[in-house]
C-alpha cells in the first residue's frame, strides 16, 4: 500500500513537470519527505485545531504576493525565492499578471509550518477585481492586512477592510517595507487607529527605519531578531534577549510598549485583567508571555483589536515572526462559530467559492468544507442548482499545480473535478435529503426562536455578494462562423467570474460586455485572445447609466388578445413614484382592494412584469431605480395565461415611465490620488475639468493626498492623463460610491450624443 501511494504521487508529479515556470525549483509536496512519504492521513487531513485558512488582502503595490511567496520558501514550498519583477511567482501565474505585475485572480495554496496546516488565498489588490477578495474572504477564518509602511492605509485598504469586517474575520496586520525610504512605523499604526477604527497592538518594533531596516524586537518576548547581512535569502536570523548592558535604551522602550500592551489587553479581555490584577499588579515583567499570547488570540478572535508586526517582505526581514503569528493568533476552523453548520450536525456542508477552467480537466471548482468528509467518485447535491453531480478526483490546491488526495475533512479548501454545473456561492451538500433534513431543523429551531422560515433558508443558503457592472461595451468575433466559439469561452469566463456579465443587445443582437472597470475588461478581452484563440473585437467602453422618474404618475392599460379559441383580457392600473431611500430594484406595494384576493400565481406574474418593464428605462434603456409601483387594480378575465398578466402588467409600468419627469443617473467615483508638492496644482486642474469635486487634501510624509468625487464618464484613460501631467510620480485609486442625477446641461449634452444629433470624439 504504501509503495503504491508513493508511485502514485511520483507519477503525478511527472504529469506536473511541464507546468512548472522556467528558473523556479519546487520543494517537496507535502506529505513527501525525500523518497518517503508520511501517513497520507495525517498530512491531507490535519486535526482541525492545526487548521489555518488565511487570506492575503492589501491595497495594490502593498507587497502581497512578495509576502506570500517568502511565507511559501521559508516553509519549504518552494526553494527558490520568486519575485513579482521577474515575473516568477507561485501565486501569480497568469500570463496578464506576470507581464502586469499585479494579482488578478486569487490563487490558493496549501503547505506546513511548524505542525499546522496552513490554507493561504493570495487576493488582488486592484478595484476592478474586488470579488475575487469578496469571495474568498466569504470562506476564510482569518486574514493578513498588508500595509506599505511608508503610506499607511491607503484606498483600497479601506475597501478590503470593510469587506472583512462584514464577514466579521480576525486579522492581523502586517507593515510591510520598513525598508523603504520615507518608512514610518508610527504613522502607519496612527492611521490604522484613524483611517480603520481599529485599536493596534503592537506585538514588535522595528530596529531602525528605511535603509537602516535590521530586524525587530518582539515585545512580547523581549527579544530583539536580528537577520544576518550575510544571508541572501532571510533564513539566518537570531533571537537575542535584551539586557541591560548593551540595550538599556532599547530595553526600556520595549519595557515601557510591553506593558501598554499588557494595558490595552487587560482592558479588552475579563479572565487576562483578573490574572494581572491578581497575581502580577505588582511586577508585569513576571506575567509569561504564554499568557499574553493566550489573551491576545482570545482578543483578535473577538475582533477588539488587531496585532501589529513590522518587517521587509522583499529583503527577506519578519516574515517568520509573521508565520508564528498566523498559527498563534488567528483562529482554527473550529474557533469560528457558524450558525448554518448546527443544521448538517456531521453531514457534509461545503460552498463553492471559486470556478476555474482547465482545458484538459475541465471545470475545477475550489470548495471550502464546513462540515463532513469529501471523497472522489461521491454524488453531492447542489441546493442552488437543485441538481445531483458526481465528484470524479478530488486535489489539493498548490496555486497553477495540484497534488491528487483519497479524502478531505471539515476545514479544509478542497478542489474538485467534475462539477459541470456548479457555479461560485453554491451550498453543496451530501444528498437531497440530507438538505431536507437540514432545513427541517433550521425551521423548527426557527419556530422557538420566533424566526421567519425564510431566515433559516438564508442561513442554508450563505453565497456571495455580486456587484453590480459600472462598464460594458460590444464585443465581436472575427467572423460569424466563431461565434459560438465566443459565446462558449464568454460562458466559461462568467463562470469563473460572476462579476463579468454577458447580454445581448435586443436592437443590434450584438454581445455586450458588462464589467468592474476599464482593466476588467482588458484582461478579459486578452484572456478570450491567448486562452480560446479569439481575435475578438471590442466597441467604444461606455458607462453603465440609470434612470430615475421625479414625479409620480398613474396609468392604466388593457390587453386583450385571442389565441387560438382561449381569449387572455388583462386591465391593470398602477402608480409609479420616486422613492428617497437608494433600491436598484422596485419597491412593489399592493392597495389593499387588491392583495386581499389575489393568487400567489398571479403576484408572481404581475412582480415579473415589474423587473422586466425596469430593466430598460425610456431615455438611454438603463435600468430604473429608486422607484415604488403601486398596483391599483388588476381585472384577469377567466383563463387568461400568467404571461399575458406580465406582459400587460409591464406594457402599463413602461407606459407611466414615459409620461413621467426622467433623470439620468451616473456612477461617481471616490478617487484618491497619490502626488508631490510639485505636481499637485496641475492635477487639481485637471480634476477641476473633470466635474470632480475635491473633499479633502491630506499630508502623508512627502506626498500629496488628493481625496474627492469624480463622474465615471470623466475618468476613462484618466491613468495615461495622470502620468503625462505628473512624470509617472502619481497613482490613484478608484472605487464605486454611488449613482447622483446629472445636472440637466450635461444630460442634455448625453442624450444628444446617444441619439447621433452630436459628434462623438
Amino acid at each position: 500500500m504504501r509503495n503504491m501511494c508513493c508511485s502514485k504521487i511520483r507519477a503525478y508529479l511527472k504529469r506536473l513537470k511541464p507546468r512548472v515556470p522556467l528558473g523556479r525549483s519546487y520543494s517537496s509536496l507535502p506529505g513527501l519527505v525525500g523518497n518517503d512519504i508520511k501517513s497520507l492521513r495525517s498530512v491531507i487531513s490535519p486535526p482541525i485545531a492545526k487548521i489555518r485558512n488565511i487570506g492575503i488582502m492589501a491595497h495594490i503595490d502593498a507587497g502581497k504576493t512578495t509576502t506570500t511567496e517568502r511565507i511559501l520558501y521559508y516553509s519549504g514550498y518552494t526553494r527558490s525565492l520568486g519575485d513579482v519583477d521577474d515575473g516568477d511567482t507561485v501565486t501569480d501565474f497568469m500570463a496578464q499578471e506576470r507581464e502586469r505585475g499585479i494579482t488578478i485572480q486569487s490563487a490558493a495554496v496549501t503547505f506546513d509550518w511548524k505542525g499546522y496546516r496552513v490554507n493561504l488565498i493570495d487576493t488582488p489588490g486592484h478595484v476592478d477585481f474586488t470579488l475575487e477578495v469578496e469571495r474568498c474572504l466569504r470562506v476564510l477564518d482569518g486574514a493578513v492586512a498588508v500595509f506599505d509602511a511608508s503610506a499607511g492605509v491607503e484606498a483600497q485598504t479601506v475597501t478590503v477592510w470593510r469587506q472583512a469586517d462584514k464577514h466579521k474575520i480576525p486579522r492581523i496586520c502586517f507593515l510591510n517595507k520598513m525598508d523603504k525610504t520615507g518608512a514610518s512605523f508610527k504613522y502607519a499604526v496612527e492611521s490604522i487607529r484613524e483611517k480603520l477604527k481599529a485599536k493596534p497592538l503592537l506585538l514588535q518594533l522595528p530596529l531602525g527605519e528605511g535603509k537602516a531596516f535590521k530586524g525587530v524586537v518582539d515585545v512580547v518576548s523581549k527579544e530583539k531578531l536580528l537577520w544576518n547581512r550575510q544571508s541572501e535569502d532571510g533564513k539566518d536570523f537570531e533571537r537575542k534577549p535584551l539586557l541591560e548592558m548593551s540595550d538599556a535604551e532599547l530595553l526600556k522602550e520595549t519595557t515601557e510598549a510591553r506593558n501598554d500592551l499588557i494595558e490595552q489587553v487587560a482592558d479588552l479581555d475579563d479572565e487576562f485583567a483578573d490574572l494581572v490584577l491578581g497575581e502580577f499588579s505588582e511586577n508585569f515583567d513576571l506575567l509569561p508571555a504564554e499568557k499574553l499570547q493566550t489573551a491576545i488570540h482570545r482578543v483578535t478572535l473577538a475582533q477588539t483589536a488587531v496585532p501589529v508586526l513590522c518587517g521587509s517582505a522583499l529583503k527577506n526581514k519578519g516574515v517568520q515572526p509573521l508565520l508564528d503569528a498566523i498559527t498563534m493568533y488567528l483562529p482554527s476552523p473550529e474557533e469560528r462559530n457558524y450558525e448554518f453548520l448546527q443544521w448538517y450536525k456531521d453531514d457534509l456542508c461545503a460552498l463553492a467559492f471559486k470556478v476555474l477552467h482547465d482545458k484538459q480537466r475541465g471545470p475545477l471548482v475550489f470548495l471550502r468544507i464546513y462540515s463532513g468528509i469529501i471523497k472522489p467518485q461521491s454524488a453531492i447535491y447542489n441546493i442552488n442548482g437543485n441538481c445531483t453531480e458526481r465528484i470524479s478526483r478530488l486535489l489539493l490546491p498548490f496555486a497553477d499545480q495540484h497534488i491528487e488526495i483519497p479524502s478531505l475533512t471539515a476545514g479544509n479548501i478542497a478542489l474538485t473535478v467534475g462539477l459541470k454545473h456548479t457555479a461560485t456561492g453554491d451550498t453543496i451538500v451530501s444528498s437531497k435529503s440530507s438538505a431536507l433534513a437540514a432545513a427541517r431543523r433550521a425551521e423548527r429551531e426557527g419556530e422557538k426562536k420566533h424566526r421567519q422560515n425564510n431566515e433559516a433558508e438564508r442561513l442554508l443558503l450563505a453565497g456571495v455578494e455580486i456587484p453590480e457592472p459600472v462598464f460594458f461595451c460590444t464585443i465581436e468575433p472575427p467572423s460569424v462562423a466563431r461565434q459560438p466559439d465566443l459565446d462558449y469561452a464568454l460562458k466559461c469566463l462568467q463562470r469563473e467570474d460572476p462579476s463579468l456579465k454577458v447580454k445581448l443587445d435586443p436592437d443590434s443582437g450584438q454581445t455586450v460586455l458588462c464589467g468592474m472597470g476599464e482593466l476588467h475588461i482588458e484582461i478579459i478581452h486578452d484572456r478570450i485572445k491567448r486562452e480560446y484563440g479569439l481575435e475578438t473585437y471590442l466597441g467604444p467602453l461606455q458607462v453603465a447609466y440609470r434612470e430615475t422618474i421625479l414625479n409620480a404618475v398613474h396609468a392604466t392599460d388593457t390587453l386583450d388578445r385571442t389565441v387560438g379559441d382561449k381569449r387572455h383580457l388583462v386591465t391593470v392600473e398602477l402608480e409609479v413614484k420616486p422613492i428617497e431611500t437608494s433600491s436598484v430594484v422596485p419597491v412593489i406595494k399592493y392597495a389593499a382592494s387588491v392583495s386581499e384576493d389575489l393568487p400567489k400565481v398571479s403576484q408572481e406574474a404581475v412582480e415579473n412584469g415589474i423587473h422586466s418593464a425596469c430593466l430598460q428605462g425610456p431615455l438611454l434603456g438603463s435600468p430604473i431605480q429608486d422607484v415604488a409601483i403601486t398596483l391599483h387594480s388588476l381585472v384577469i378575465h377567466p383563463g387568461t395565461s400568467t404571461t399575458m398578466i406580465s406582459a400587460c402588467v409591464s406594457r402599463c409600468v413602461q407606459k407611466a415611465l414615459k409620461k413621467a419627469d426622467k433623470q439620468v443617473l451616473e456612477p461617481l467615483m471616490n478617487l484618491e490620488v497619490t502626488v508631490t508638492r510639485d505636481y499637485l496644482s496641475p492635477v487639481l486642474a485637471d480634476l477641476a475639468q473633470r466635474r470632480g469635486t475635491i473633499q479633502e487634501i491630506q499630508t502623508r510624509q512627502e506626498n500629496k493626498i488628493v481625496i474627492g468625487f469624480v463622474p465615471l464618464a470623466e475618468i476613462m484613460g484618466y491613468s495615461t492623463v495622470l502620468r503625462t501631467l505628473t512624470s509617472g510620480s502619481a497613482t490613484f485609486a478608484l472605487e464605486l460610491c454611488n449613482y447622483q442625477a446629472m445636472n440637466p446641461q450635461d444630460q442634455t449634452t448625453l442624450l444628444s450624443r446617444r441619439s447621433g444629433l452630436t459628434q462623438v470624439l
